[in-house]
């Protein structure tokens, strides 16, 4: 799959075939746009996901975005659901200011050579969002691209939204944001080091410190499963400031591995998070820790022998 993030290098030989859309959290809404695409994609069409490089409204705002998904997320995910190209537009002035149908003509017809495109029932876009799929169905007649206006999905009668998602991330209801994604919510990035205490007290954990844009579920322990190198490992995740640990400032992903051993440092994870388990707690001794740590670790053999009956 190709990642486009330079206006230069939007540009297509052939025709495409676009879904757009902000796409964070690559959820199962947003995969109904692009199985759709799939679906009905023309023979020689690339098949092109199309959003922005940063929300529309956080470059308006002026406050840093806060994301379901890093890029590389979301540029893995846009891949295992059958992209070719994953573009993120740069969010500029020019854009901004961009009447719909000139961002039409430009972007997706001069630039693009759109044939095929698909779009949510309340999608709006260019300058102060004036433009609709009302809009882009009457520019298909002019332009001769096939316009698709696919319905919201939804759940228990809930509209999947990232809104939505966030809501229950913000509750630690790992469940039930796993079953609006459509997969298991996860945070990838390098392993580094840690404070090493896992290693004094026989459970060596793996450290990975997500970017500021990454939202996470509240600090707790929670159940997860670590994928590296293509190998599943099963895990008990900390997420927050080890307060048990003096001199650590920095949020963290600290996952003890249950079944694993040897050097994995600087070896991307990714670690997918499944159900909450507890609080994250300051304890008075590091024995202490240890006894809650091993009663974690007995919680989520549990856990995942209740999933395999």
């Amino acid at each position: 799959m190709k990642y486009v993030n330079r206006m230069e290098d939007i540009h297509t030989d052939g025709e495409s075939a676009i879904t757009l859309g902000k796409f964070d959290g690559f959820h199962r809404g947003h995969q109904k746009l692009l199985k759709k695409l799939q679906d009905e994609k023309a023979e020689g069409c690339l098949s092109v996901v199309f959003t922005f490089d940063i929300p529309p409204k956080a470059y308006i705002g002026g406050t840093p975005p806060r994301m379901l998904l890093t890029w590389q997320e979301k540029c893995g995910l846009a891949e295992r659901f059958g992209a070719d190209w994953l573009v993120a537009c740069p969010f500029t002035d020019e854009i901004r200011n961009m009447e719909a149908a000139r961002f039409v003509e430009e972007i997706l017809v001069k630039r693009l050579h759109v044939r095929q495109l698909a779009a949510g029932e309340d999608f709006r876009f260019g300058y102060q969002r004036g433009g609709d799929v009302n809009l882009l169905g009457e520019l298909s007649r002019k332009y001769g691209y096939h316009l698709w206006v696919v319905e919201k999905e939804r759940d228990h009668g809930q509209v999947i939204s990232s809104t939505l998602i966030r809501e229950e991330l913000s509750g630690g209801n790992m469940e039930r944001v796993n079953e609006l994604l459509g997969y298991d919510f996860c945070v990838t990035g390098e392993i580094v080091h840690g404070a090493r205490l896992g290693r004094t007290i026989g459970m060596p954990t793996i450290n990975l410190i997500p970017g500021p844009e990454k939202l996470l579920p509240p600090n707790g322990v929670y159940v997860t499963s670590v994928e590296i190198e293509g190998r599943l490992y099963q895990g008990v995740t900390n997420i927050g400031y080890k307060p048990t640990v003096s001199g650590e400032h920095i949020c963290g992903v600290e996952t003890y591995l249950l079944h694993a051993g040897g050097d994995l440092y600087g070896k991307m994870a990714r670690v997918m998070i499944h159900t909450f388990v507890r609080p994250e707690q300051k304890f008075e001794s590091v024995e202490a820790l240890t006894r809650q740590m091993n009663r974690d670790a007995r919680y989520a053999e549990q856990y995942f022998l209740t999933r395999q009956r």
